[in-house]
């Protein structure tokens, strides 16, 4: 059986997105069964629009330049390759729901679902990380 890491993505900017995402797909890469749930300002790295113009921390600017020089994938290049490995995307329903957000917004290829979808795969994993 293929180990399971379980991701819960509840934050929003650019340094989470690379956490979640970088972590997401080294794991998947190793034919681990992944699974991030999105939730609150983490349904921005989802976002069709917002994941390519997510946030730095303040001071932190410089980063960005450094993310370039490295050949660094953006955003929305990396959910397309974990999407591409297999990594199931899951926007929480509940504050879809709240933030008025209909799943059209999103990638292509997200699942919606609530807490307990998510933890219905959570429950054996074998890694659970929250970002």
């Amino acid at each position: 059986m293929a180990k399971r890491v379980a991701i819960i993505a509840s934050n929003g900017g650019l340094f989470d997105a690379y956490k979640v995402f970088n972590i997401a797909t080294a794991a998947a890469s190793l034919d681990q069964e992944v699974s991030i749930f999105f939730t609150f300002e983490g349904l921005n790295l989802v976002h069709k629009e917002a994941n390519k113009q997510l946030p730095i921390p303040e001071g932190k600017e410089h980063f960005a330049e450094g993310f370039a020089k490295a050949n660094v994938p953006p955003i929305p290049d990396m959910v397309a390759l974990a999407q591409e490995l297999g990594v199931k995307l899951i926007g929480c329903q509940m504050t879809m729901d709240v933030m008025e957000l209909d799943k059209s917004v999103f990638v292509d290829g997200i699942e919606v679902g609530g807490a307990v979808t998510f933890l219905e795969f959570a429950k054996d994993a074998d890694v659970t990380l929250t970002f």
